[in-house]
This record gives structure tokens, C-alpha cells and sequence, in this order.
């Protein structure tokens, strides 16, 4: 669901440095230059919006049919030059833990590939709308959708973002 476009730009002295911001910009580059279909969530969506909160992974929801996920693969090998990226699969995607965990070589930086939440969330599912990081267009879970994401979760770490989320955005509990 395209809502708006915002735009960011460096610095962005409220983006938590524990993901690599140039790293997470290469792979949005990539991922729109690919026409990957995704949608930013997690840690790295809620910096977008300004809440700053360490995250050492990505976190993106993806349509997980083959056309999208061979799309996220040359994405990927875009930024990095690694062969593990072609093991990558939709049929992952499709199975009864519908996360794909990719870890670049040589870097802390983990990028997961989420298909589902269980039976409560899908790609469609998710609203996103249009941020421009540095001039890349970037698909960015709302402000409403991390909240909803994140509030019922057992986490501690997504109960404080929902609680975070509200604040910020005077988000209600039916959002």
C-alpha cells in the first residue's frame, strides 16, 4: 500500500549505527533497482522513522513467489559477491518457518527474508509507503503496521517498539 513519500537523508544523526547505514542503502539501491517486491521492517524501519534502536539485522518482508525471490538474489549479489546467495530459495519461503537468514560474508550484517508471521501476517498483508534514503525510493513498513507487528509479539524488545511506536505516533490500539 503506497501512503506517502518521505525523505531521508544523511546524516541521519538518529539512525542507530549498529547496522552499517551504507550497507543497508546498497541493498535498498539494489533491491529497487531489481524491482524486488519488499516491504522494510523491524529495527531498520523504525530508525527510518526516527526511533533510534540498535539492530544488527534487516528485516524485510518479501513476496515470496520464484520471479521475486531470483530478484532478491541478484539483488543481493549486487552487494556482495558470494555464492551462498544462489542457495536462496522460494520453497524455503514457502515452508513452516517462512524466514530465509542470510549472512554476508565477513560482516555482522544479517539480512532476513520473512515471507509470513505465522497465520497473522503475509506480504500483502503489510502497508508500506515510499521514504527516498538518500534518493533510493524504499518501500517502509507505516508506523501503524511495525506497531501492530510488534505488539503482541513475546519480545520485550518489540513490546518496548509498539510502546515506542504509540508514543511517537499517537498510534490506539486498534491500529
Amino acid at each position: 500500500m503506497l501512503c506517502s513519500v518521505r525523505r531521508v537523508t544523511r546524516p541521519a544523526p538518529w539512525y542507530a549505527d549498529s547496522v552499517e547505514f551504507d550497507k543497508l542503502l546498497a541493498v535498498l539501491r539494489a533491491f529497487h533497482d531489481e524491482a524486488v517486491e519488499y516491504v522494510l521492517v523491524g529495527g531498520a524501519a523504525l530508525n527510518l522513522h526516527g526511533l533510534v534502536r540498535a539492530t544488527v539485522d534487516v528485516d524485510f518482508f518479501i513476496r515470496p513467489d520464484a520471479a521475486n525471490v531470483e530478484r532478491i538474489r541478484r539483488a543481493l549479489r549486487r552487494v556482495w559477491d558470494d555464492a551462498e546467495i544462489d542457495g536462496i530459495a522460494a520453497a524455503d519461503l514457502a515452508g513452516e518457518y517462512a524466514v530465509v537468514r542470510y549472512g554476508p560474508p565477513d560482516e555482522t550484517l544479517v539480512v532476513d527474508l520473512i515471507a509470513r508471521v505465522g497465520e497473522a501476517f503475509s506480504f500483502d498483508d503489510v502497508q508500506w509507503s515510499i521514504m527516498e534514503v538518500e534518493g533510493v525510493p524504499a518501500r517502509v513498513a507505516t508506523p501503524e503496521m511495525l506497531y501492530r507487528l510488534k505488539r503482541d509479539t513475546g519480545r520485550p524488545i518489540d513490546r518496548a517498539d509498539a510502546a515506542a511506536l504509540k508514543e511517537k505516533f499517537g498510534l490506539t490500539e486498534e491500529q
